[in-house]
């Protein structure tokens, strides 16, 4: 009973504590809807079939994750209810050529802090019992049902929070409404289910009741970590949330040999590559989709935007900003400086106050800088133009639409026009690193 014959996920709520219309498992949380970390922890177990049931805004959803292809989407049209949301489900697999082979893992898209090793446990637990719920011991229960347990501690029902009585309210063990069945007992149970509720809904934990009423051992497995059980359904929730996955975000990088020096003020979306090496100082943005090479230095105050690929040892330093920038490797931009749609070769001194002027007002342009080129403090380049190899921008010059600055030329100036071949003192400085002797200002 170790391994998962079908997940279940249960993602048809709306987000109405959000003041959002958009539907709360598309909520972004570190650069990834809430819904791809629960579809990620469900592919952990490997399952044969992973199917989800959708509701508010259901075709927005199933756009969102049209890639996932090994995932089936199943629309509750009228939302009563976990125990109802799990029998459309049901109904939908038991209807298909294959049916449900297998135990049964029940997930919510609203829960994405869930380990793969706490749904692994749940299904062991599948060996000794007839079913298994996930629980947690929590200092806010947040509307969660308690967990009844008998004198002995073996589990005895669930109760919802708006029919617990005050003794139980002060039950610190809640269920997560994350369960292991056997195939046969939903097959059997959830058309037993019905409303006789304050709620007037279904509720899956009734099939837990039937089992146990039956003489049949229900197993409940207490989680270690009580932020797995965060459960989003107001923004303080997904706040939560955000931090925690935030840290398990920083905690990884680090891992893998990356030096960020201060995870306080750092915030790295899902995603995000960074090679071994790399320090990340203070205040710093890294979104979805960047890629940072080994031995790289980025920040302090340095935001960095999709599509952006630093190579192996480039510096980007305070209040720099890439988007679907390519920056060649030793290449530093360090100071005051926008780089859009741009690429740059290796070697290059981007000088501080330094624009790539991308945008039109319609569409976005390219850049192109070549390898050891030296962009002058205060350079502003109108794209679409380029700069080429070992070409020099004086302080201050705009280059303007269309323009290309020829390999080894010098240009200064508004707008700014050619002096000629660059001079070779300025090769000679760069070649030995000496940055005082460098034209165009600060670097």
């Amino acid at each position: 009973m170790g391994e998962a014959g079908t997940v279940f996920i249960l993602a048809a709520g709306e987000s109405t504590r959000f003041l959002s219309a958009g539907p709360k498992v598309l909520q972004p949380v570190c650069g990834r809807p809430l819904l791809g970390y629960v579809l990620e922890q469900a592919r952990s177990l490997q399952p044969r079939r992973i199917v989800c049931v959708v509701g508010h805004q259901a075709e927005r959803v199933c756009e969102t994750f049209a890639d996932w292809q090994d995932v089936e989407f199943v629309t509750q049209e009228e939302r009563l209810g976990t125990g109802h949301a799990l029998r459309v489900a049901h109904d939908a697999c038991q209807a298909s050529h294959d049916g449900i082979q297998g135990p049964a893992v029940v997930l919510y898209g609203d829960m994405p802090l869930i380990r793969s090793e706490s749904l692994l446990a749940l299904l062991a637990r599948l060996s000794e019992a007839r079913a298994s719920v996930l629980t947690a011991r929590v200092s806010e229960p947040r509307g969660f049902g308690r967990v009844l347990r008998e004198a002995g501690g073996e589990f005895m029902g669930i109760v919802e929070e708006r029919e617990a009585t005050a003794e139980q309210l002060d039950i610190d063990e809640v269920n997560l409404g994350v369960y292991a069945f056997r195939s046969e007992d939903l097959a059997e149970f959830l058309p037993k289910l019905n409303n006789q509720n304050q709620k007037g809904e279904y509720y899956l934990t009734d099939v837990l009741g039937m089992l146990c009423r039956r003489g049949q051992r229900v197993s409940a497995e207490i989680l270690e970590d009580e932020r797995e059980a965060i459960g989003i359904n107001t923004l303080e929730h997904l706040s939560d949330a955000r931090r925690a996955i935030q840290e398990r975000i920083l905690l990884g990088h680090m891992a893998g040999g990356v030096f960020i020096e201060d995870p306080a003020s750092t915030y790295i979306d899902h995603g995000v590559e960074i090679g071994a090496g790399t320090k990340i100082l203070p205040c710093t943005v890294i979104r979805k989709g960047v890629k940072i090479g080994r031995n790289c230095e980025v920040g302090p105050f340095t935001h960095l935007r999709a599509g952006t690929v630093l190579d192996d040892g480039v510096e980007v330093g305070n209040f720099t900003e890439a988007k679907n920038a390519r920056v060649g490797s030793g290449t530093k931009a360090k100071h005051l400086t926008y780089l859009g749609d741009v690429e740059i070769g290796p070697g290059t001194n981007i000088g501080a106050g330094t624009i790539v002027a991308n945008y039109d007002g319609v569409n976005k342009h390219k850049t192109t800088i070549g390898k050891d080129a030296f962009v002058g403090s205060g350079s502003i380049l109108i794209a679409p133009n380029s700069v080429g190899d070992r070409a020099l921008t004086g302080a201050g010059a705009v280059v303007t639409r269309n323009s290309n600055v020829p390999a080894g030329e010098a240009w200064v100036g508004v707008p700014a026009r050619s002096l000629g071949k660059r001079p070779p003192t300025t090769e000679k400085a760069k070649s030995s690193g000496s940055a005082k002797k460098k034209p165009g200002g600060i670097t």
